[in-house]
């Protein structure tokens, strides 16, 4: 999840499209429990569809659709840390690090979104 943002101009397709790569990285490596399915179940979708919203977005056809999307987009960032917190409070220890590094990417997607909104308008 992390990258060099200096390297080269910032992309947030690319930043969603890592964020869902990397909640699909943690699911795999979650205990198998019942919680711990559903739950990861919940986050693969949300998770991905922060990114395929933004695409979605990116292609509107007027602004109106734009910002829908947009808020689509930060509905299911928010969607995501929830699930994130639930993982987290069941998960094993080793994956703590992780679990904070992707709320914390959650939280800042859910404000990048929220102020394209607030520009937008």
């Amino acid at each position: 999840m992390t990258e060099n943002r200096n390297s080269k101009p910032y992309d947030l397709e690319e930043r969603t499209f890592a964020f869902a790569a990397a909640a699909r990285s943690l699911v795999k490596r979650l205990p198998k429990t019942l919680a711990n399915t559903e739950d990861g179940k919940q986050l693969i979708r949300s998770s991905g569809s922060v990114g395929a919203n933004y695409i979605e977005a990116n292609e509107s056809l007027s602004k109106k659709d734009f910002v829908m999307r947009v808020k689509i987009c930060r509905k299911e960032a928010k969607e995501s840390w929830y699930w994130l917190g639930l993982i987290n409070i069941t998960g094993p220890p080793e994956l703590e690090d992780d679990l904070r590094c992707l709320m914390k990417e959650a939280t800042e997607l859910t404000s990048i979104f929220g102020a394209i909104v607030q520009k937008s308008k």
